[in-house]
This record gives C-alpha cells, sequence and structure tokens, in this order.
C-alpha cells in the first residue's frame, strides 16, 4: 500500500504559504510505515520544532489502474475518508531551500493519520463534500472540494500517468488554508459534512 499526496491544491493555503501555484499537481508519497496506527496518540518527533497539522480528504483506490482517463476515474473508488498530513515545516523549509526532497518532513512514522471511512455514495458529488479540522474545540481549518484546483478525478487521472494505482493505495488530495503548529495536549477533531471521522491526542 502506498500514499499518494498532493501539495499545493487549494488556492488559499498556496497564499499563506508563500508558494508559487503549480501549473499541474505537486506529488510526493509517503510510505505505509507512515500511518499513525488507530487508536494511538500522535507523538511530536524530537527533530523537529514546528510540527503542523494539515487537514486533506482522502480516497481510498478499489481498483487496479493506469493511465486512467477522467471520466472513467469514478470506477477506481467507493469510499471517501479525512486525514491529517503532518509535515515538520521547519526541517521542510530547510530542505525546500536546498532544493532537497521533503520525505524527512512529510513521510516520518506517524505523519499521516488515516481516519473512517464513508461510502462515496453517501454524497450527491464528491466535489462539493464540506469538512473541517478543530483543535481544542475551536474550527481551525474548513473547506470545500470545490475549491480543489484539480478535481479528484483529475487527480487520479495525473496520478495514474506515473505510478500504477492498486487496491487500498490512498490519495490524500490536498490541504486548504488554516494549517499550524500542533502542540502537547492538543486534542483534533476531523468531520466531513458534519460527521466525525477521527479525534486524536497530541503528546
Amino acid at each position: 500500500m502506498k500514499i499518494i499526496c498532493i501539495g499545493r491544491n487549494y488556492t488559499e493555503h498556496i497564499k499563506e504559504l508563500a508558494n508559487e501555484r503549480p501549473t499541474e499537481p505537486v506529488l510526493f508519497l509517503k510510505p505505509d510505515t507512515a500511518v499513525l496506527l488507530k487508536n494511538q496518540p500522535f507523538f511530536i518527533p524530537d527533530f523537529s520544532n514546528d510540527v503542523h497539522f494539515e487537514v486533506e480528504v482522502l480516497v481510498k483506490i478499489s481498483k487496479v489502474g493506469k493511465y486512467i482517463d477522467k471520466k472513467f476515474a469514478h470506477k477506481y473508488y467507493n469510499e471517501i475518508g479525512l486525514g491529517i498530513d503532518f509535515t515538520a515545516r521547519d526541517l521542510q523549509q530547510k530542505l525546500k531551500q536546498k532544493g532537497l526532497p521533503w520525505e524527512k518532513a512529510k513521510a516520518f512514522d506517524g505523519a499521516a493519520m488515516i481516519g473512517k471511512w464513508l461510502p462515496k455514495s453517501d454524497f450527491e458529488s464528491v466535489d462539493a463534500i464540506n469538512f473541517q479540522l478543530e483543535r481544542n474545540g475551536n474550527l481551525v481549518q474548513q473547506g470545500n472540494t470545490s475549491h480543489m484546483l484539480w478535481k479528484i478525478d483529475e487527480l487520479i487521472e495525473y496520478v495514474s500517468k506515473y505510478f500504477t494505482l492498486k487496491i487500498g493505495d490512498i490519495i490524500f488530495t490536498g490541504t486548504p488554508s488554516g494549517v499550524a503548529k500542533v502542540e502537547a495536549n492538543d486534542e483534533l477533531r476531523g468531520l466531513i459534512e458534519n460527521i466525525e471521522m477521527f479525534k486524536l491526542t497530541i503528546k
């Protein structure tokens, strides 16, 4: 199982980090060891003083595919989820300045929090899903998949040009604005359309 992540897919998040707007999707991978074990807290790693939360809508691949046309992409997933792409921002900035890959900042153990899954059929359109993240009861991130630069089916088409998609692979589709540093004892809660998808404690 692999985790394919999309960077810079929401305009406001691009602005908040002062990044350049991409002309095509930004891709990076996380290994399966990045998945945070179920019902476990997230432990802030000792190599970073600035780990950020980034809430993202997730897509679980249900069928093997390569070079998938956008118009057929909907046949390759049945479930929608919510998760967090934890990012060691201080380390990422150093790596970016040197033109180096981001994996140490994005793919470390526990850096992919995956909540529960909902059937795709629950949604009128996967291109109009409301989602949000609360920290200690306060709203910190909210988004709607209609604001993605590249929508879910477009991402599947693009990703499958480079990587064969296999059953169980997960696509993290990008984060809206509002990312911020986590602190020990934070309580994070993610929701899709007001349905709780995960609760998580930071240690």
